[in-house]
Formats: structure tokens, C-alpha cells, sequence
């Protein structure tokens, strides 16, 4: 087909690029434009600061300088010009942001200034004309001043006028808590930022000898004592605690004065951050309610659990919890030879293995399962194919009052399912086995407490059957060895064959000594966990209140997850078998004090803002806990902070006939459950057999006398 030829031409034009005047003009960067005038400021400043140097030697009148010495300078000022900008350029005097400009800055321009100088002072006496002392000393010295001068003064002016745009439109009035190396860093970034509207009114820190003096231009104004008066006088509504080498007891006392001031509180982490240079604003967290509790963290020996864990493979039940997740975490930064996450639910190992896989990418041999730990062929199968050296077992249920009401779940979730995990570790060569436990397992009122007793039970039968080597005496807990039909009892075949071949390998086994050392950790009360009060108290809050607590007098020890994760690990490094490991979680805290503390720390005024409720102890609740059974001594280890209780002899023959018929009667369905763990765990009180309400609070006072008598020297 023929195209009209002016129709085709046409076309052409619309589809050629439009390059020339309608073409977009290219953009000039603002730096490059003030880097432009910046050159030919230079220029015009070394060449006057030598003139200067020349004018100055002869008493600033032009008609006396002798005509040979301005015929010098003028014929080497072209090429002095030249490599000053060579230099300037080089040491990227055009390239920086001035705005910020600091000592590197400053260091760059002396260091230019420096070659500059004897770069002219040896040329143009080499090769032109010797000049005057004054000439050389007074040039190199103005060059300096004009060329810093007008750097730095770009960057007072900006920060002048960020300094009254902030003070006008301020959001926050803010006292900084601590006038030391940590304090200046915060000081300057708040003067500095344009990101952070705050205004800096004056500083808190207890050193006499610092008071009514000054800090970035902020006025230090006195000790603690000083705070609630300042927050008055300077109207502030923001507090920056600043003070990470600070010990616990002061943190907290500083704290306990502060969030009576209804302020925002922030504090920094840690002393870490100060010694990595990792101190500012954005590192500031808020304070959270386990800062007021005061006590000393626990400290391990990092060293010892880094080679315990170096080279190993390591399985995690329940790692995808709170526990179970802080246990990767710090497992995966020692160097395992492979880590194994292990957890029924999906979300939460998803999570954690995507945060692992970020920080470590491929530095990490990780394996995330799912499976849950009463599934005996899953288990099996992951302990034969990833033959793990070590194991940490965190994989329970652990709400107390959910389990009052499905106290079955509780021991085919808590007592089978460490008894098959445990039993594949000693089938499958592990080293060590370390059962998560709770303070809860002492004197048990609640199932839950009664089948982590049952665990430690479990983990003591398996080291003596370890060390013995008596695997004939191991029953087999199969959910499904035995099937109901219409009320008839019939067999699976496929577990029955599962189960003699089980029962093929205990025999071949007998008499020898299985190597395998299994040990509980026991602790209280873990800050932040998905059981913990904080989140419930949180929402209760946010929600307006009011905040629920029990019993206005019941106390609980505290700990946070860190440190309860560096017991575990530690406890891993000094087991021998059998023992229970304890920590010394110094002073009981009150559970209401806590609530009206965390209502402060919100900003809001208990029983005014926020009301608080007291709704009565629940079923299995104790008014306080206890780390030991009073049978159990004491033994101390290397960590003064970890103890081992010993353990309470009893019949492992007896118990191991008394489990397998407890987890046939709690696949059952067992009506007659709790009675049954009673009957095993001789310290068990059940709800049904113990008094309530005024009964339980006077018999529990008497068991609490000191922890409140401790709680009340600590408020004070």
C-alpha cells in the first residue's frame, strides 16, 4: 500500500526524539554550584593572603613595596594558584558537607594549608626570588584563616539557623540525665539534627564538682534531687537518661524519681554502646518497666559457652518462642557447626529464621522443621538424620489457667513430649540435653507446675538410665500403639511395628552406658515473653484501663529473656547429669507495684488516669513462688548466680511404670488426670484439694513474709 509521503514524514518526526530545545535542561546539583564559587573564593584568598604577607611587611602602603619582590609574586601566583586548587581538590575540600563539618574537616584544610605553604616557600625562593620571614609566616597564616573561615562559618550560620527554627517550633522540652561522654554525644545531635525537634533546657548529673557550669551551651543544674524541680522550672516533658555505665540499683532509683514527673522517659541500652561509638539518639529506647527493677544482670562466662557450642549441632525445641527464639539467637552467634529450629508453629519459626537469615545470610547452617515433639516418628526422624550433639528443649505449654481446664494437653504436650525428645536423644548419641523448666515445678498448686516437675522427673530417669545403661526399663509412649473402635481395644500395625523395632534396639543396647547428659534449668518469671503480665498490662492501658491484678500483695521473681538464655547456656556448660540448675534471682517483686509503675511510666497517675482491679487468685495460682522445694540443698557452682539443687531421690522403676500409664490415660481423655499426677508428684496440690481465697492468702503470708519484707526495703 502506498503511503503519502508528507504523512510519513510526519510520522518520522513524531517518533524521533525530542533532543533539542524541547530536551529536559540537565540539572546542576546545589553543592556543585557552591563548590564553583568556592573555587574562585580560593582563588582570590591564597593570592590576597601573600599579597597581604608582602603589604603587611611594608606598613600596608603599596608605593614602598620594592618592585622586585612584586614582580615575584605576581609571576608565581599563576602556578601557586594552580596547585593549591590540585591540593584543595585532592584532600576534597569542594566534595564535603559543610553543614556538618567537624575536626576531619578541619584537619583536611591544615593538612592543605601545610603542603600549600611549603610548596610556595620553597619554590618561589628556589626558583624566582628569596622573600621576607614576614612574607612566608603572614601568608601561610591568613591563607589558613580564609580558607577555615569560610567553611565553618557556612556551618555556624546553618546551625544558628536550625538552632531558632527548633527553639520556635520545638515539639519537646528536654532534660538529659548524665553529664558525661554519653551525655555530649546526645547534647550535640540534638542541637544538630533537623530531624529531632527538641529543645536541650539544661542537664542532670550527680558530680558536685560539674553543677553551675555549662555543656554545649546547656546548663548543668544539679543532682537527682534536682529533677523534679527543673522539670517545673524549664517545663519539661521529655527525659533522656544518658548514663550506660550506670549500675542497676542507680538506674533504677534515678528512674523511680523520674516517672513521678509524668515525662517521657528514654534511656540508653548499655555501656556496649558508648565503647562501640554507637551512642545517639536513634539508639534511645524507652524505658521499660524491667529498668526499675534494679537488679544486676547476670553475667556469664561468654568465653566458655563459645567453645561448649563452637563446631556442634544443636537442635531447639520450641524455637520459635520467646525462649526457644533468644536461644537461636545467641546459639547462632557462637558458631555452631548447624542449628535446628524445631516448633509446631509455622509463624513463629518463619519469623525467626528470616531474622537469622538476615543478620548471619550465609555464615549460618540453619534448618528450620516443623513438627510438634508428641509425634514420635517425626522426632525420631529428625534426631537420626541431623544426629544433634546438643539439645535444648523449650518446647511446652505454659499458661497456667489454660491448662486448669485442659490439664490432658499439659501432660501429652509437657511430660510425653519431653519424654520422646528425651528418648530419641539417648536412642541417637546427643551429648547434652537441657530441659527448659519453671519455678512453677516447686510445690506445684497448678497441673502445669506438676508436669514440669514430671519433665525434671523424666530428664533425672533418663541421666541414671544414661549412666547405667538400663534401656529395657524405658516404656514406649505412643499416642497410637493402641486404638478404640466401637469399644473394642485394637492395635496399629504400623506402630507395633515401629515399637519392636524400638524395643530390638533397647535390647541391643542393654548394659551399656548411653553417654548422654541431661540436666533442667529452673527459673521464674521471664520479662517479655508471650506468658508474661507486661503485654497484658500494656493493653489494658493503651485501652484505658483498668489494669487487672490478682491479689494486691502477690510477688513473683523477675528476669529477662537475655538472662534467662545465658543460664540455660551456661547450665549447658557445667552439667554432669542429672542436676538442676536454679538461678539466685535476688528481690521479689510485687505484681501491683509493677502495674502502677508501668501506669507511670505511660504517663498516666494510678487510680486516677488508670484504675486497677484486683480480680482474686486464679486457679493454680500461688501468692508467691519458690526456686527450690525445701527437700532440695544448695550447691554452688562457678557462677555465683547459678546454683544446683540436688535432686530429690525417688524411684525411677515406680515412676517410669507410673508415666506410661499416665500418658495412657491422658490420650484418653482422662477424667481422673490430675488425681493421677498426684499421686506421682507427692508435693502436687491441686485445686481441688487445696483451700481459697482468705485460706490461701493467710496460709500463703506466712511463706511470704520475707519477700515482702524485701519489696518494701526496695521501694524504700
Amino acid at each position: 500500500m502506498k503511503v503519502n509521503t508528507n504523512e510519513r514524514k510526519n510520522n518520522d518526526k513524531a517518533l524521533k526524539p525530542a533532543n533539542g530545545n524541547n530536551s529536559k535542561k540537565r540539572h546542576i546539583e546545589h553543592w556543585k554550584v557552591v563548590a564553583f564559587y568556592l573555587i574562585i573564593y580560593d582563588v582570590i584568598a591564597v593570592n590576597f593572603s601573600y599579597f597581604f604577607g608582602l603589604w603587611l611587611r611594608f606598613d600596608l602602603r603599596f608605593s614602598k613595596i620594592p618592585q622586585i619582590y612584586l614582580d615575584s609574586y605576581i609571576k608565581f601566583a599563576p602556578f601557586y594558584t594552580v596547585f593549591v586548587l590540585i591540593v584543595f581538590y585532592s584532600l576534597h575540600l569542594y566534595k564535603s558537607l559543610w553543614r556538618f563539618a567537624s575536626f576531619s574537616e578541619l584537619n583536611r584544610i591544615f593538612a592543605s594549608s601545610v603542603i600549600t605553604t611549603v610548596f610556595h616557600a620553597v619554590f618561589i625562593t628556589l626558583c624566582i626570588k628569596r622573600m621576607p620571614i614576614s612574607y612566608y609566616m603572614i601568608g601561610a597564616a591568613m591563607q589558613l584563616a580564609l580558607v577555615t573561615a569560610i567553611r565553618f562559618a557556612y556551618r555556624y550560620v546553618t546551625l544558628e539557623r536550625t538552632r531558632r527554627e527548633r527553639n520556635v517550633s520545638a515539639v519537646h522540652n528536654v532534660m538529659v540525665i548524665g553529664a558525661g561522654a554519653a551525655g555530649q554525644v546526645i547534647l550535640k545531635e540534638l542541637k544538630s539534627s533537623t530531624e529531632v525537634m527538641a529543645k536541650p533546657c539544661c542537664v542532670i548529673d550527680d558530680n558536685p564538682n560539674k553543677w553551675e557550669r555549662f555543656m554545649e551551651g546547656v546548663p548543668i543544674v544539679g543532682g537527682r534531687d534536682s529533677i523534679m524541680e527543673s522539670v517545673e522550672k524549664y517545663k519539661i516533658d521529655q527525659i533522656l537518661l544518658a548514663i550506660p555505665t550506670a549500675s542497676p540499683k542507680d538506674k533504677r532509683d534515678i528512674l523511680n524519681i523520674c516517672k513521678e514527673t509524668h515525662c517521657e522517659l528514654k534511656s540508653l541500652p548499655g555501656i556496649y554502646q558508648l565503647a562501640n561509638g554507637e551512642v545517639s539518639l536513634s539508639r534511645m529506647k524507652a524505658v521499660a518497666v524491667e529498668d526499675l527493677l534494679g537488679r544486676d544482670p547476670i553475667k556469664v562466662n561468654m568465653e566458655e559457652i563459645f567453645q561448649y557450642i563452637k563446631g556442634k549441632t544443636i537442635l531447639v525445641t520450641g524455637g520459635g518462642g520467646s525462649i526457644g527464639s533468644e536461644l537461636c539467637r545467641q546459639i547462632a552467634g557462637h558458631e555452631p557447626k548447624q542449628l535446628i529450629i524445631f516448633d509446631v508453629y509455622e509463624n513463629n519459626a518463619y519469623d525467626i529464621e528470616q531474622e537469622l537469615k538476615r543478620k548471619y545470610k550465609d555464615k549460618l547452617n540453619l534448618v528450620v522443621l516443623i513438627g510438634s515433639v508428641r509425634d514420635s516418628r517425626r522426632i525420631n526422624m529428625v534426631f537420626e538424620r541431623y544426629k544433634p550433639d546438643i539439645v535444648y528443649h523449650a518446647a511446652a505449654h505454659k499458661h497456667v489457667p489454660l491448662m486448669e481446664t485442659s490439664p490432658n494437653e499439659a501432660i501429652k504436650n509437657n511430660v510425653v513430649g519431653t519424654y520422646k525428645t528425651a528418648y530419641a536423644a539417648l536412642r541417637n548419641g546427643t551429648q547434652r540435653f537441657v530441659l527448659i523448666s519453671t519455678d512453677k515445678a516447686v510445690n506445684p498448686t497448678s497441673i502445669m507446675g506438676a508436669s514440669k516437675r514430671l519433665c525434671e522427673m523424666v530428664i533425672q530417669s533418663m541421666d541414671a538410665i544414661s549412666k547405667e545403661g538400663k534401656m529395657e526399663l524405658l516404656p514406649f509412649l505412643h499416642a497410637h500403639v493402641n486404638k478404640t473402635i466401637d469399644g473394642q481395644v485394637v492395635h496399629d500395625p504400623v506402630d507395633h511395628m515401629a515399637v519392636d523395632g524400638m524395643r530390638e534396639g533397647n535390647r541391643a543396647a542393654q548394659g551399656k552406658k548411653m553417654g548422654t547428659q541431661f540436666v533442667a534449668v529452673r527459673f521464674g518469671n521471664v520479662l517479655g515473653s508471650n506468658g508474661s503480665v507486661i503485654p497484658l498490662f500494656k493493653k489494658q492501658i493503651e485501652a484505658g484501663g483498668p489494669v487487672t491484678v490478682t491479689h494486691p500483695d502477690i510477688v513473683r521473681y523477675f528476669m529477662t529473656i537475655p538472662e534467662a538464655v545465658s543460664l540455660v547456656m551456661q547450665a549447658g556448660t557445667y552439667a554432669k547429669g542429672g542436676e538442676i540448675f536454679v538461678l539466685d534471682m535476688g528481690e521479689p517483686v510485687k505484681i501491683d507495684t509493677l502495674a502502677r509503675n508501668l501506669i507511670k511510666l505511660s504517663g498516666y497517675e494510678p487510680e486516677v488516669d488508670i484504675q486497677l482491679a484486683y480480680t482474686g487468685l486464679r486457679p493454680g495460682e500461688k501468692l508467691f513462688e519458690e526456686k527450690l522445694m525445701a527437700e532440695e540443698g544448695m550447691l554452688k557452682t562457678a557462677n555465683e548466680l547459678i546454683h544446683i539443687g540436688k535432686p530429690i531421690p525417688f524411684d525411677k522403676e515406680v515412676f517410669l511404670k507410673q508415666l506410661e500409664e499416665l500418658a495412657k490415660a491422658s490420650y484418653e481423655n482422662s477424667d481422673c488426670i490430675v488425681e493421677m499426677v498426684r499421686e506421682i508428684v507427692t508435693t502436687f496440690l491441686p485445686v481441688g484439694d487445696r483451700p481459697t481465697g482468705e485460706e490461701v492468702v493467710r496460709k500463703s503470708r506466712i511463706g511470704s513474709v520475707m519477700a515482702e519484707v524485701a519489696v518494701a526495703s526496695m521501694a524504700k
